[in-house]
C-alpha cells in the first residue's frame, strides 16, 4: 500500500502531522495536550483543532508565547499565525448527547400536566418527554 502514489503522499502527510503534533505537545502545558491537535500547517498558518471553547480561549491567550516557541523549531520556520478551531472530540460529542431519563413518577406528573394543556404542539411535546421514563420505577 505504501508504494501507491496517492496512498504514499497521504501516508507522508500523516507522518508529517504526527511529527508536528509531537513538537506542538512539547511546547504545550501538560493539561492542554489532549485538547489540542494539529489539523494542518501550510502557507505560514498552523490550524489547531481544540476540544472545546474553554481550551480554545486558554490557548488564544497563550498564542503569542506559543508562536514564539514554535518558531524556534525548524519544522515551524515561516510560521506567521496560529488559528484555533473548536471541534469536540468524537467521544465527547457522543457523551454530550443528553438522553432524558425520567423516573416513572416524574413521567406520570408530566403526563398529567400534558392532559390539561389545550395547545396540541405543547401537549405532544410533554407526552414525548413523559415517554422517556425509566421502566424500572
Amino acid at each position: 500500500m505504501r508504494d501507491a502514489r496517492p496512498l504514499q503522499s497521504l501516508f507522508k502527510e500523516a507522518q508529517r502531522i504526527s511529527q508536528l503534533q509531537q513538537l506542538l505537545e512539547s511546547q504545550l502545558q501538560p493539561a492542554a495536550r489532549e485538547h489540542c491537535k494539529v489539523a494542518s500547517w501550510n502557507a505560514g498558518k498552523l490550524l489547531l483543532i481544540v476540544s472545546d471553547g474553554n481550551w480554545a480561549t486558554r490557548l488564544r491567550y497563550q498564542e503569542k508565547r506559543l508562536l514564539r516557541q514554535l518558531l524556534t523549531l525548524a519544522e515551524f520556520s515561516g510560521l506567521q499565525r496560529i488559528v484555533f478551531k473548536v471541534r469536540p472530540l468524537p467521544s465527547q460529542a457522543a457523551a454530550s448527547g443528553h438522553q432524558a431519563n425520567l423516573s416513572a413518577s416524574a413521567a406520570r406528573s408530566i403526563q398529567a400536566s400534558a392532559e390539561g394543556i389545550s395547545d396540541p404542539r405543547l401537549r405532544a411535546a410533554l407526552e414525548r418527554l413523559a415517554s422517556h421514563a425509566k421502566a424500572s420505577d
